[in-house]
């Protein structure tokens, strides 16, 4: 199969029955999803010998597929089964992103919506260290999450990325990290690439999901392990007040799992304890589960 430009690390994807090596070419110019975006993922990781929530990522694709009105061809254990096999093609070093994904290669009506009978998937692994846990800063985006009546963020697709992307680029032009992303009414949603936490007098605290960013797995897997240890853990409507006065703040998420944030806006934080129990509870569950 061709190779469009090089991969940026060791990668390997399951396309069409096989297994190739690189950055293999899956779309043309008259791909849907090239054209108007129609496409899915979820993400995974493997490190050091564990794929943590493995069977839950690859449920989720299947459901945003759906959502985005396509039609998904793999079953849980498919997915699971396949990524075990593609894991062996690694040297065992280095973490593994994990990306399921599906997409539209026709159109339907004027080419406007999906065909979902062109429904193609793929499963691409390729190494990707995890980010220091020393932490990261964040400053608050003048970009907003859309709602489920503007854009589809009752699935994981790609087409809502550009809009992390640049919330993201805004914050590094003026020195920051990563963005505190707010809903379109002006309370606390996620960062540019998290869901995020704080912590005010011992008590943990996230945005309630409410239709404009994606409860994660993670976020989800970190609430219960800290509840499970005598945490008292609360979904609420949170303000940047909020974080600004928290006692510490830190974010969860796939690609680096637990993580502190050190500086909102001009204020400096710590890393603090309850961030670090809840990166060690969630590593010492991670290390419990059955590997492949």
């Amino acid at each position: 199969m061709t190779l469009a430009t090089a991969a940026l690390s060791a990668t390997w994807t399951f396309v069409d029955g096989d297994w190739y090596e690189g950055n293999v070419a899956i779309l043309g110019p008259r791909s849907h999803a090239m054209w108007l975006g129609t496409s899915v993922f979820d993400g995974a990781r493997w490190f050091e010998g564990v794929a943590p929530d493995l069977e839950l990522h690859a449920a989720r694709v299947n459901a945003s597929a759906i959502a985005l009105g396509l039609t998904p061809s793999m079953n849980v254990d498919q997915i699971v089964g396949l990524t075990w096999d593609g894991l062996k093609k690694f040297d065992g070093k280095t973490a593994v992103y994990i990306r399921p994904m599906y997409w539209a290669e026709h159109g339907g009506y004027m080419g406007v919506p999906a065909d979902p009978a062109s429904t193609r998937f793929c499963l691409c692994l390729y190494e990707s260290p995890m980010i220091s846990p020393t932490g990261f800063s964040i400053t608050v985006s003048p970009f907003r999450r859309p709602t489920i009546e503007t854009m589809p963020t009752n699935a994981k697709a790609g087409c809502l990325y550009p809009n992390n992307g640049r919330a993201i680029l805004e914050a590094k032009g003026r020195g920051f990290e990563n963005a505190l992303v707010l809903d379109m009414l002006g309370n606390v949603a996620e960062t540019g690439t998290s869901n995020i936490f704080l912590v005010k007098d011992s008590h943990v605290l996230t945005p309630a999901p409410n239709g404009t960013f994606l409860s994660g797995i993670t976020r989800s897997r970190t609430m219960t392990l800290l509840g499970d240890y005598g945490f008292k853990t609360t979904e609420k409507m949170l303000s940047v007040r909020d974080f600004l006065e928290a006692d510490e703040i830190f974010s969860t998420g796939n690609h680096s799992k637990v993580v502190p944030i050190t500086r909102i806006e001009d204020r400096d934080l710590q890393p603090g304890p309850v961030a670090k129990k809840a990166r060690d509870l969630y590593w010492e569950w991670a290390h419990s589960t059955s590997a492949g």
